[in-house]
């Protein structure tokens, strides 16, 4: 029965601070609000804990002046979960703003992911700021000297004059009319030649290891690369060397005459269906940004922001506004009332 607690979260935005902040509220609330100000971030918020640290009024007194705050759009009260996976638990913030706002500005404010991360705040790295990250590694470090020039430069008239270079005829070229020849499809093994890779292919090893789990189906170098692209089309879909090679050695006969020949018929038969690509998992999906709700002030009731205007539900809001107790329902009396006449009936001697 952990407490609610009530952490105190200010609200962005707020002018600075000064003398008639609160001048247009009563004296109480104007007393309330100039000490809940200059509370730190993260102080308890409950009645309980305010009239324990404001001597001139009660629990209740503070209660009240909460509420009227609350109409002010000086507070609102939420509640939101933290945790992940099976474990999750409430945590309860109060969202305080020196400056008074009203109930769009509250209703969006709390609606966003950012007050979400104000109520459960995550330390982000930041990105080197411009002025020390580190210069491009093809940037110089300066800029060479230009190059020396000799002291004494030979005349205009002694400088050698360029030999003319008579022009050069190039050969016609063919156009280019002929068409390049389609590419051709290459097999894993064609490819690992072409390229000089050694490293034999998962389908490859599959087959050569048939030999060693069963010797019905030993298998030559030159059998295991005939069938490496049969086998190959088995991987593409989805199939694992353990399936493979269950598969191809599963029901043998008493003596195989032919390995590669069953082989290769089975590789052909059994030819497993190629699946739809799977779909995305719930782990892929975007985690969904999970709300605040906002409480009642003065009954502690959630609910969505719009639904509570003034951080009050509708029942405390009707009671704060006409200062009286809400008048109830003419259809809620005439179901008491007929309760209550057949409880009477009910209890009448037969």
């Amino acid at each position: 029965m952990a407490k609610p607690g009530y952490g105190k979260r200010s609200a962005p935005g707020q002018q600075p601070r000064a003398r008639d902040d609160f001048a247009l509220l009563p004296t109480r609330e104007r007393y309330v609000a100039g000490f809940v100000d200059r509370l730190p971030d993260g102080a308890s918020m409950s009645v309980k804990q305010l009239a324990k640290q404001l001597p001139l009024y009660g629990q209740q007194a503070i209660g009240t002046s909460l509420n009227a705050l609350s109409v002010a759009g000086h507070l609102r009260r939420v509640r939101c979960p933290v945790g992940a996976g099976d474990e999750c638990r409430w945590v309860f913030r109060t969202f305080w703003s020196r400056t008074a706002r009203d109930n769009e500005w509250w209703s969006t404010y709390l609606a966003t992911e950012k007050a979400t991360q104000t109520a459960a705040p995550a330390a982000t790295p930041q990105a080197p700021t411009p002025d020390t990250a580190p210069p491009p590694p093809w940037v110089p470090d300066e800029e060479p000297p230009p190059p020396a020039r000799p002291d004494n430069p030979p005349p205009a008239e002694q400088a050698p004059e360029p030999t003319a270079v008579p022009p050069q005829r190039t050969p016609p070229q063919a156009p280019d009319t002929e068409p390049a020849p389609p590419a051709q499809a290459t097999t894993p093994a064609q490819h690992s030649r072409a390229t000089g890779d050694t490293t034999p292919s998962p389908a490859y090893l599959a087959l050569a290891r048939l030999g060693r789990n069963d010797h019905r189906l030993g298998l030559s170098a030159d059998d295991c690369t005939t069938l490496e692209p049969l086998a190959t089309q088995w991987l593409d879909r989805g199939v694992t060397t353990d399936y493979l090679t269950s598969t191809l050695t599963a029901g043998l006969p008493t003596e195989v005459d032919s390995p590669v020949g069953l082989i290769r018929r089975r590789l052909i038969d059994k030819l497993p269906p190629r699946l739809p690509a799977t779909p995305s998992t719930a782990a892929d999906a975007p985690t969904p940004t999970r709300r605040l709700l906002v409480e009642c002030t003065d009954c502690g009731r959630p609910g969505p922001p719009e639904a509570l205007p003034d951080g009050l539900c509708r029942p405390c809001h009707t009671t704060h506004s006409t200062g009286g107790r809400p008048s109830p329902d003419p259809t809620q009396i005439a179901a008491v009332k007929a309760h209550v006449a057949n409880l009477r009936h009910l209890l009448k001697p037969v």
